[in-house]
C-alpha cells in the first residue's frame, strides 16, 4: 500500500444541519475520523450487511444487566422482528424480564450510601434501584406457581423450558413486554448455559426440593448449539457485554471456523486478560471468529450504542 492510498480517506466535520435521522448521522460519525464514532459507523454497516445476508446464522449475545434499564426494550424489538436466530444470554436476564413484567424499577444514584440502601431493602445496580419486593420476593411468589404449571417428567434443556414458560406467559396482560414471550412465539433459540446463577436457577433448584423429578439437561442445549454451527454455511454475532453469555457464542462459532460477522460492544479493558474486554482480534487467533469475518469493537456504554444503531437499522 503506498503513500497516496493509505490518505485517501479525508477526515469531515459532522454538519449538523444536515443530520437527518439516525442514519445519517451514525454516517456523519463514521465519516468524522472521530475515534469510537467511526467505529459505530463501522458496526452498523457490518450488523447490515449480517442482517441482509440469507445465508447467515445470527446470534445475539448480551448479559443481564441491560435488561434491568430500558434497553429491555431495544432486544425485544430486535426479537420481536426475527433480527435474529439464536439468543445467548445470562440466568439474570430472566430474573429482570420476568420481574418488570410484574413489578416496576426505578432511578436512582451510582453515588449512594448503600448500607442505607440495604437498611431500606433496596438492591442496586449501577443506577437502577430495585426493591426486594420488586424482585426476589415477586419472583419467589411467580416462579414457584409458573414451574407447577411445567411437566418435568422428562428432562428439559434451558431452550426447552424459556419456550415453555414464554407459552405460559400468553396468560400476562404485559405479556408483548417480556422477552421471554417474543422468544418464544417466534421460536427464537434461546440459552443459558450458566441457569443457576441467579434467582431464577435458584428459584428452580427450591422446587425441584419439593418436585424431585425436576432435571435440566444443558447437554441438550449443547447439542442443539452443535447442529446449528456444524451445519451453518455462515454465522454472525451482535456481542453486547462480556462474561459466560459472550464466551459461549464464541466458543461454539470456532467448530465452523469462526464467525463470519461480529460486532462487540463493550467497556471492559483488554490488557488484563479478561475474555470481557478482549477484541476481536483476539478471537481470530483462537479461530472464533475467520480470518476473513467483518468485524469491530465498539468501546462505550451499550445502553448509549445499541439504541442508536438499532434505531438507525429500523429507520432504514
Amino acid at each position: 500500500m503506498n503513500r497516496e492510498q493509505i490518505l485517501k480517506n479525508v477526515v469531515r466535520d459532522i454538519d449538523l444541519s444536515r443530520v437527518k435521522g439516525l442514519r445519517s448521522l451514525i454516517v456523519a460519525m463514521e465519516q468524522s475520523g472521530g475515534f469510537v464514532a467511526k467505529k459505530v459507523g463501522i458496526g452498523f454497516n457490518i450488523i447490515k450487511e449480517m442482517i441482509n445476508d440469507r445465508d447467515c446464522i445470527k446470534f445475539l449475545s448480551f448479559p443481564a444487566c441491560i435488561i434491568a434499564t430500558g434497553c429491555r426494550g431495544v432486544i425485544r424489538e430486535l426479537l420481536k422482528r426475527k433480527t435474529f436466530d439464536v439468543v445467548i444470554t445470562t440466568c439474570g436476564t430472566l430474573d429482570h424480564d420476568l420481574a418488570r413484567l410484574w413489578r416496576p424499577y426505578h432511578h436512582g444514584l451510582l453515588k449512594v450510601d448503600d448500607s442505607i440502601l440495604h437498611s431500606l431493602e433496596i438492591n442496586r445496580l449501577g443506577n437502577i434501584y430495585i426493591a426486594n419486593e420488586n424482585y426476589g420476593v415477586i419472583l419467589e411468589e411467580k416462579l414457584q406457581e409458573i414451574f407447577s404449571k411445567i411437566d418435568f417428567t422428562n428432562p428439559l434443556s434451558t431452550r426447552e423450558l424459556i419456550w415453555k414458560i414464554g407459552e405460559i406467559l400468553k396468560e400476562e396482560e404485559k405479556r408483548e413486554e417480556s422477552i421471554i414471550y417474543w422468544c418464544y412465539k417466534n421460536r427464537i433459540l434461546t440459552y443459558i448455559p450458566g441457569i443457576t446463577d441467579g434467582v431464577f436457577g435458584f428459584q428452580l433448584w427450591m422446587y425441584s426440593q419439593r418436585i424431585k423429578k425436576v432435571i435440566i439437561n444443558i447437554l441438550k442445549d449443547e447439542q442443539e448449539l452443535a447442529d446449528i454451527v456444524f451445519t451453518a454455511k455462515k454465522t454472525g454475532a451482535l456481542i453486547i457485554g462480556g462474561g459466560i453469555s459472550k464466551h459461549h457464542t464464541i466458543w461454539w462459532n470456532q467448530f465452523k471456523n469462526g464467525l463470519d460477522y461480529a460486532v462487540y460492544i463493550t467497556t471492559a479493558v483488554e490488557w488484563n486478560g479478561s475474555l470481557s474486554g478482549a477484541r476481536t482480534e483476539e478471537a481470530i487467533s483462537w479461530g472464533k471468529i475467520s480470518r476473513e469475518a467483518k468485524h469491530i469493537t465498539i468501546e462505550g456504554d451499550a445502553t448509549v450504542i445499541l439504541p442508536l444503531l438499532i434505531g438507525a437499522l429500523f429507520e432504514e
